[in-house]
């Protein structure tokens, strides 16, 4: 059975901009404020992002159900309490594990149209 076929709900998200990805991958492995995220995206050699477009981007992303608030502030000694925590949401793993595929399938077409090489990888 296709990835289509078991998430449809996730390919009507798709394509993604590469800020919602960016974003979407950086909460894949765990919840982290806004801060954190911008840290993650940088490390990884994301998109630019600043304040402005990240807040931005995590209101639509909340607002499409890809992404939820959390709930739990951590304590006032571990860290700043007014800081807002992110996870994925079971859907916003989805769309973004379909993304990857998308992006996955493209690749291979461009080795296949020697576009790209192995050794660019």
């Amino acid at each position: 059975m296709t990835d289509r076929r078991r998430q449809p709900e996730a390919f009507r998200f798709l394509p993604l901009s590469p800020v919602a990805f960016d974003i979407l991958l950086a909460l894949s492995d765990g919840e982290r404020h806004g801060y954190g995220i911008l840290r993650e995206v940088a490390l990884r050699g994301g998109t630019s992002l600043r304040a402005g477009t990240l807040y931005r981007a995590l209101s639509r992303l909340l607002g499409e159900g890809l992404i939820e608030e959390s709930e739990e502030r951590p304590a006032p000694d571990q860290g700043d309490e007014r800081r807002r925590y992110y996870s994925l949401t079971t859907l916003g793993r989805d769309v973004a594990r379909a993304e990857a595929g998308r992006l996955s399938g493209l690749v291979r077409e461009a080795l296949a149209k020697k576009v790209l090489r192995r050794a660019d990888l």
